[in-house]
């Protein structure tokens, strides 16, 4: 299952915040935790092992670290993508579907998530470009969830809403107006939650965040 967090911003802790923000979902990853943090990103991964079960620890980077992903699911034709990547003379040190993330980014950028087959929700971190992509699956199987507030570029993901319980700038705010909605439904028929301010990513979308 696997459960992702991270946040954007130049938020005081961060190891302390991005650390408690994955306890929060362990129950998705009880095979491992990893975590990745510098001045504008942190970026934490609940493990549960399927693929490559001593390879494919999380946050995985490329080769000279300019590159770090943490993924939720599974690509179904990540071999072929492998292949054709190393004819474009892509290195794997891994037999994880999580590099090819990382390499297939570098090739294709945000036109990645169309090469991809599978049940997904993934983060990636450009250290050089400041650039943070996210992207969910087109059956949307994964869930992504974002808080963002209008006033500010900061934005926090997870893959379950109870991880912004430990985010500094999350404010536990109902979202009244689908209160509505939600009882007659079930659901709430938009991208918005029952919390103000968070929201899923739609299956088959991306985000892009970045201060430049």
């Amino acid at each position: 299952m696997c459960g992702i967090v991270g946040f954007y911003g130049e938020e005081k802790n961060k190891e302390e915040i991005i650390k408690k923000m994955a306890d929060r979902i362990k129950h998705r990853g009880p095979d491992g935790e990893g975590y990745y943090t510098d001045e504008k990103i942190a970026l934490g991964h609940r493990r549960l092992s399927i693929i490559d079960l001593g390879g494919g620890a999380q946050p995985m980077y490329t080769e000279d670290k300019k590159l770090v992903v943490v993924f939720n699911g599974e690509i179904y034709n990540y071999l072929e993508l492998r292949e054709e990547l190393k004819e474009k003379d892509y290195k794997f040190l891994s037999n994880s579907d999580t590099e090819v993330l990382l390499h297939g980014y570098r090739e294709w950028g945000c036109e990645l998530p169309k090469k991809l087959r599978g049940m997904f929700a993934f983060a990636i971190w450009d250290t050089e470009e400041q650039t943070l992509f996210c992207a969910r699956d087109h059956f949307g199987i994964k869930p992504f969830y974002y808080y963002k507030k209008d006033q500010d570029n900061n934005i926090a993901f997870a893959s379950e809403i109870k991880a912004f319980l430990e985010y500094p700038k999350f404010e536990k705010k109902v979202n009244k107006k689908l209160i509505g909605p939600f009882l007659s439904f079930s659901f709430t028929p938009t991208n918005e939650t029952l919390f103000e301010g968070v929201y899923r990513l739609l299956p088959g979308t991306s985000l892009t965040v970045k201060d430049r």
